[in-house]
């Protein structure tokens, strides 16, 4: 039970486990299984729709927790649901800074078993969706960030940060 006798709410979701043949392809057009793409490092993605306004109200959120697991176990990355043309003009210089996938067909984001977007997702090397947070809610996004931290011994960034946006549900995932 939580405070005042009203039972928590899990903060993360899982998906379970994603199927490693899927291709992934990035902004500059390099396509990969996602078994290549985690033969090293996990993933910690960030899954954007550029077509809402809610992924650009959290753009700078994302990529600043991202920037905070650059250097650990883990392949940060960010996701954008649309064409590699269409990721550059959302991203401009940050498209520079971070491996960028494109899913026009949305289908790691299927895949992923995601109902609302932006969303953040801590996928492991053999597959297994670890942690995912839907929509923008920093307790939920904090708690990805500790299942990533944990396992690869890494500092979680402060969650909600100055000039983060209030809480918001998102959109729809798959369109």
């Amino acid at each position: 039970m939580g405070c005042g006798g009203r039972r928590a709410l899990p903060l993360t979701l899982v998906a379970s486990t994603v199927a490693l043949d899927i291709t992934l392809t990035t902004i500059g057009g390099e396509s990969r299984p996602l078994s290549e793409w985690v033969t090293t490092f996990h993933l910690a993605s960030v899954v954007l729709d550029p077509f809402t306004n809610e992924s650009s109200w959290v753009l700078d959120a994302a990529t600043r927790v991202l920037e905070a697991f650059r250097d650990s176990a883990v392949r940060v990355n960010l996701v954008l649901t649309c064409t590699s043309d269409e990721a550059k003009q959302f991203l401009g210089p940050i498209a520079d800074r971070f491996l960028v996938f494109c899913d026009p067909e949305r289908t790691f984001v299927r895949s992923l078993g995601l109902g609302t977007l932006p969303a953040f997702v801590f996928l492991r090397a053999d597959g297994e969706v670890v942690a995912t947070a839907e929509g923008w809610n920093p307790s939920e996004w904090r708690a990805v960030a500790k299942s990533i931290a944990a396992t690869t011994a890494w500092n979680v960034p402060s969650i909600p940060g100055a000039g983060d946006p209030s809480p918001f549900h998102g959109t729809p995932a798959l369109g």
